[in-house]
C-alpha cells in the first residue's frame, strides 16, 4: 500500500528538481550546443520583461521551451484538461490523500507543482515558433499566463533539454483530470513511446498503459471509442487520446498488435488491434493492500454519439 510518506517523497522529489533551476540556467549556455537546444532568445524582444517562447530538439522531436527567465531552456507543457472555458490545473488548494496540493501558481511559485509560464508583456516568439499562435490568459492566483495555439503553458523541469513531465497522468492523484504533454512548434501535443501492460479489473485482464502520477508509475486502463479518432474538443478533454510515436514497450505476454493513427490535428494516437486508445480524465483509483489500482471508471461512458470501452489485450 502506498503510504502518505511515499506520496510526500514523490512530491518532494518533484520540487527538488525545480530547486535546481538556478544552477541549471547558469549552465544552460554550456549545455545547449551539446544537446541541440536553441539558446535563450532575445532577438526581437522588447525592452520590457515579456517572456520568450523558443524551440528545441527534444527526445520526442521539436518541442517548445522557455526562451527567457530563470527557467530558460527547460520544456514547456500543456495539460489536456485545460480548455477555452475552464482549467484543470488551477492555483486552488486541493487535498491529495490528506496533503495540501497546488497545481500551479506564478512562474516563481514555490508551492505549485506545475508553475505557469507567465509574462509581463506580449510574449515573443523565438526562431521556429509562431508569433500568431502566442497569446495570454489572465488567471486568478497566476497572473498573465502565456498560451500557444490556445494551450496555457507550464513549467516543470529544472534541466534544459531533459523533459521529465511528459505523459504524466493526473486524473485523480493529483486531481487535475488530465494528462501532461509537451507541445510542438505547430501547437499540438507531442506523444512519446510509452509501455503497454495489462491490468486486472473485475477479475478480467484489460489493456493498460504505464503512466506516471504522484503515486509513481501505475498501469492505467486504456479505452477504445466506437467512433475511432473522432473524439475531439470537449470529448478529448474528457477522454485524452493516448498520444504516441514509435513502437511502445510491451509487457510479457502481449503480442505486437499496436499501431499509430493520424488524428485530424496532425497528432499521432496509439492504437491496439486497429482501435484508437484513450485515457479517462476522471479515472477512479482504489487503495488497498496491493497499493493503488485503477478501477476502469470510464468503461461504458457515452460521448459525442459514441461509447468508450475497455480493451481486451
Amino acid at each position: 500500500m502506498h503510504s502518505t510518506t511515499t506520496l510526500d517523497q514523490t512530491r518532494h522529489r518533484r520540487r527538488s528538481l525545480r530547486r535546481l533551476a538556478t544552477a541549471a540556467t547558469a549552465s544552460a549556455a554550456l549545455i545547449a550546443p551539446a544537446i541541440g537546444l536553441a539558446a535563450p532568445v532575445a532577438q526581437g524582444a522588447p525592452a520590457s520583461k515579456a517572456s520568450v517562447v523558443a524551440m528545441a530538439e527534444g527526445p520526442y522531436g521539436p518541442m517548445l521551451i522557455a526562451g527567457s527567465g530563470q527557467s530558460a531552456g527547460t520544456a514547456l507543457y500543456a495539460i489536456t484538461s485545460d480548455t477555452a472555458t475552464s482549467f484543470g490545473c488551477t492555483a486552488t488548494k486541493k487535498s491529495v490523500i490528506g496533503m495540501p496540493y497546488f497545481c500551479t501558481g506564478p512562474s516563481n511559485d514555490k508551492n505549485g507543482e506545475w508553475p505557469a509560464f507567465t509574462t509581463t508583456g506580449t510574449p515573443v516568439a523565438g526562431p521556429g515558433v509562431s508569433q500568431s499562435m502566442l497569446g495570454e490568459v489572465s488567471r486568478a492566483g497566476v497572473g498573465e499566463q502565456v498560451t500557444y495555439n490556445g494551450h496555457p503553458l507550464y513549467l516543470f523541469d529544472s534541466v534544459p533539454g531533459l523533459p521529465s513531465g511528459e505523459a504524466w497522468d493526473e486524473s485523480s492523484i493529483p486531481p487535475d483530470h488530465g494528462v501532461w504533454w509537451l507541445l510542438s512548434p505547430s501547437g499540438v501535443f507531442v506523444g512519446s513511446e510509452g509501455t503497454l501492460v495489462t491490468i486486472t479489473i473485475a477479475g478480467k485482464k484489460e489493456l493498460a498503459a504505464d503512466m506516471v502520477d504522484a503515486g509513481g508509475v501505475l498501469p492505467v486502463p486504456v479505452y477504445s471509442f466506437s467512433k475511432g479518432t473522432a473524439c475531439t474538443a470537449a470529448c478529448a478533454a474528457d477522454f485524452s487520446p493516448l498520444y504516441a510515436q514509435g513502437s511502445p514497450g510491451l509487457a510479457a505476454g502481449l503480442s505486437a498488435r499496436g499501431g499509430l493513427a493520424m488524428r485530424a490535428d496532425g497528432t499521432e494516437q496509439r492504437t491496439w488491434g486497429g482501435k484508437a486508445l484513450y485515457l479517462y480524465s476522471d479515472e477512479g483509483f482504489a487503495i488497498g493492500l496491493g497499493g493503488i489500482a485503477a478501477k476502469g471508471t470510464g468503461n461504458g461512458m457515452h460521448w459525442a454519439g459514441g461509447t468508450f470501452t475497455l480493451v481486451a489485450p
